[in-house]
């Protein structure tokens, strides 16, 4: 019996949605807009709509109410509900907050429609020729979105006047010119222009992938087309790679980029060619896009991995910044870390700490490597032992710290067999705790972290000392 109620209550509530839809679709259509609702006919038919849809609304809610928990979940104050499609306006892909209709008689949000008509003469959604560009608010579509967000407890945008970017016709038209360009100088311009677009505005890379048809084959052809040519245009490659750096930042298009099969190649050919900017712009692009997990072995099995050890050992600092974050999201997947160390990581890292700028970020990536087994024989065979203690001694920098004492506290639990090698590491950090107290310092006055390993060392240093640790 009560499997039947509920049953009948769900159908009730599908029904009514289904009614509401219906409603909402002939409100828009009607469009009204006069401010005085009362003063005609069609006025007097849509504000009745309204109340109706007001009333359904209300009545939807409450036969929700004594729905299971599972059939409700998707209306639950806690979960946000489904804008129906009909308040969001074509434009923005967005609830709208300022709804006006035009000649047409079609709705949308106000910033959007303006900047449409700037420069175009044609309704967005029926494409039809407008007998004019003037607009006018429309109060009664405005209050039915204001009826449902109260009723479904939904947090409306306020209006705003902050500038909006390209609309998918024009990015579409921008595409074109970069994938079959009238000449060289016209390709380079629409880079260029689509460069500064998806830097500028959210919803150019948000439409980009989701929207346009062939996006991304179409953005990266002509590049990958260049061959090793890449660097007779380098203003064109810098264009596009720093366009598809904006792209990657979303969430939402990260999957999609990654798995592309001419993103990665490109990125890792614009690590070796092209401007400091296009370099730069590339590691960050994969530093972006190795945030995401899946993402990570897509990259790591690529050439990629090496020519970022590359980018750390030779390239400008901000360039080897940028990729030294991508390394370090790339290696929190551990078939990554042997591949960079092959490629020389260790000595890269080593040599870039040792210039003193940014040891914070290069001291990071090290302390995560020395997971890797041979790391710390390695970073001993390069003679930087006493170099990590001269840094630990003067830093004021809590991540350092922590960095520091946990390679340091890795290298006392580490046990290669070699007991020449044991007892030179158990000598080097007894001698610099009894000449500096380095690690005494750090256990009463560190951070969190830094506590737990230097008093980790400590009683390492105090048990190798008494004869405990064999």
């Amino acid at each position: 019996m009560e499997e039947s109620t509920a049953e009948s209550t769900a159908a009730t509530a599908d029904a009514l949605r289904m009614e509401l839809k219906k409603t909402i679709a002939e409100i828009l259509d009607d469009g009204g807009v006069s401010e005085d609702r009362g003063e005609t006919d069609g006025s007097s038919r849509v504000l009745k709509a309204i109340d109706e849809a007001v009333r359904m609304l209300n009545l939807l809610r409450e036969v929700e109410s004594k729905l299971p928990d599972s059939d409700t979940s998707s209306s639950s104050p806690t979960s946000l509900p489904e804008v129906p499609k009909e308040f969001k306006c074509m434009l923005s892909h967005a609830i709208m907050s300022e709804p006006v209709v035009i000649a047409s008689g079609q709705t949308y949000e106000r910033r959007y429609i303006q900047q449409w008509l700037m420069c175009k003469v044609t309704c967005p959604k029926t494409r039809e020729v407008l007998s004019h560009r003037l607009w006018s608010p429309n109060y009664l579509v405005a209050e039915l979105i204001a009826q449902w967000c109260q009723a479904n407890k939904y947090d409306r945008p306020e209006p705003s006047d902050k500038p909006i970017g390209l609309f998918n016709d024009d990015i579409d038209l921008l595409l074109q010119r970069i994938s079959s360009p009238s000449s060289v100088e016209d390709q380079t311009k629409a880079a260029n222009e689509l460069r500064r677009q998806t830097k500028r505005f959210d919803n150019v890379p948000a439409s980009f992938v989701a929207e346009i048809p062939e996006s991304i084959t179409r953005l990266l052809t002509p590049l990958s087309a260049l061959g090793e040519d890449i660097d007779s245009n380098p203003g064109f490659q810098k264009d596009i790679i720093t366009a598809l750096l904006y792209i990657s930042g979303l969430e939402e298009n990260k999957t999609a980029v990654a798995q592309h099969p001419l993103v990665i190649p490109l990125l890792t050919k614009s690590l070796k060619q092209g401007t400091a900017k296009t370099r730069r712009n590339s590691a960050e692009a994969l530093w972006l896009l190795s945030k995401l997990d899946s993402n990570k072995t897509i990259i790591g099995n690529s050439e990629t991995l090496k020519a970022l050890v590359h980018v750390i050992k030779e390239d400008h600092f901000t360039a080897a910044i940028s990729a030294s974050y991508a390394v370090f999201h790339l290696c929190c997947l551990p078939e990554n870390m042997g591949k960079v160390v092959s490629e020389g990581l260790i000595p890269a890292l080593i040599n870039r700490i040792k210039e003193r700028s940014y040891v914070y970020i290069y001291f990071a990536l090290l302390a995560l490597m020395t997971a890797q087994n041979g790391v710390i024989e390695e970073i001993e065979d390069l003679g930087f032992v006493d170099g990590m203690f001269s840094i630990l001694r003067n830093t004021s920098c809590s991540v350092t710290e922590e960095n520091g004492t946990l390679i340091f506290r890795r290298m006392c639990g580490l046990k290669t067999g070699d007991r020449d090698r044991e007892r030179t590491r158990l000598k080097l950090i007894k001698e610099e705790e009894d000449k500096y107290s380095t690690f005494s310092k750090l256990a009463k006055q560190g951070s969190q972290r830094a506590v737990m390993e230097a008093e980790a060392i400590l009683q390492w240093i105090k048990r190798s000392g008494t004869g405990e640790e064999k």
